[in-house]
């Protein structure tokens, strides 16, 4: 459980002290930068440096911490302070956090100078087993997630479990939703056992498993063309939801909380429209509720989510695309969801019994 190969670079499990210095040696680099946010300057290069060595002879480029950062001004930010410090086409960038950190770090890196190299060392859980594996980088404008990027592999991807110990729990349950997801997607065994499992400590066992599924599916379809669209179930709606929290909400939900609400969503029109049994549905929303709660919809916010959906970069022709479960551990993917039903399934959401988050 050291290593999987992914489509053409390594991600290595608990592995920077024996990985990272020889990593960077080999690759012969001229210079070589961290990005980090605030938090992981604190919490998480200490480590990092440690493993190095106490190595110094880097830059350090930071950014503001949050969904916010992800935007071209940021952008911006990062390609001037690499033209400050002189990087060149044979530099390589250390993207040092989150989910942020990684889609902003890997879409700079992949433009500058038409691209240098990059790799990830993912320190939370969302990114460990989301957003680091893969090769999707982006940015935000407006309210849109991830609506401008690129499909650029890193080099490699360097999974510590240690920096869990830095997260609060909350974060941790957000990371766990894309676990979840997995198992719904594509393993029904594995469903069945983090149903059962502490959701505020995930085991390396689970990480792993977890990382094992999303890249099989991202390996065969490195481009998003076919069966990795699965990898979208809750993320039509999920999305929507997580951007109008961000603009409307003084307490935004994490990504995962979002997320978890579009699959149940997106639960309702699987069952409506791909024939998901109602005991599957039933399974989905207890444990989803039971672990992240139930957002407040008002059905004065329908439209808002509407119009954000219609600009999700998924759609097909104008048409809202949704990926949905035909049964808990498959997904069928291109299913075209009229307004209706959208709304039909905010409606369900809404008529929910359980305690808001």
């Amino acid at each position: 459980m050291n290593q999987i190969q992914s489509i053409n670079y390594p991600i290595y499990f608990n592995s920077v002290t024996t990985h990272l210095n020889n990593f960077i040696n080999e690759g012969k680099y001229s210079r070589f930068f961290i990005l980090t946010d605030e938090h992981t300057s604190t919490h998480c290069l200490p480590y990092i440096r440690e493993k190095l060595n106490n190595r110094d002879d880097f830059d350090l480029i930071e950014i503001n911490a949050g969904e916010e950062s992800k935007t071209i001004d940021f952008c911006i930010g990062i390609w001037k302070m690499l033209i400050d410090f002189d990087a060149d086409r044979s530099s390589l960038l250390i993207n040092l956090g989150g989910g942020v950190v990684t889609d902003l770090g890997g879409f700079a890196a992949s433009t500058f100078k038409r691209g240098i190299d990059f790799i990830h060392i993912p320190t939370t859980l969302l990114s460990q087993v989301d957003a680091s594996v893969g090769g999707k980088t982006g940015i935000d404008i407006d309210n849109l997630k991830n609506i401008i990027g690129t499909f650029t592999q890193p080099k490699a991807v360097f999974i510590e479990h240690a920096f869990l110990s830095t997260l609060p729990a909350r974060q941790v349950k957000s990371g766990m939703a894309e676990m979840l997801k997995h198992g719904l997607i594509a393993d029904a065994s594995y469903w069945n056992v983090l149903k059962i499992s502490d959701l505020e400590n995930p085991t390396d066992q689970l990480i792993y498993q977890s990382v094992v599924i999303k890249n099989k599916v991202v390996t065969e379809d490195p481009s998003e063309r076919g069966i990795r669209k699965i990898l979208n179930f809750g993320h039509t709606i999920g999305h929507a939801l997580e951007s109008y929290s961000l603009d409307n909400d003084s307490n935004p939900l994490t990504h995962g909380e979002a997320i978890a609400a579009g699959m149940i969503c997106e639960a309702y029109l699987s069952h409506l429209k791909a024939g998901l049994p109602a005991g599957d549905m039933q399974e989905i929303v207890d444990t989803l509720l039971g672990v992240y709660g139930k957002y407040p919809i008002h059905e004065s916010c329908y439209t808002a989510l509407n119009a954000i959906m219609k600009k999700d970069k998924k759609n097909q022709g104008g048409k809202i695309n949704c990926s949905l479960l035909t049964k808990i551990g498959e997904c069928r993917i291109d299913n075209i969801c009229t307004d209706d039903e959208l709304c039909d399934s905010l409606k369900y959401y809404a008529s929910l019994q359980y305690a808001q988050v």
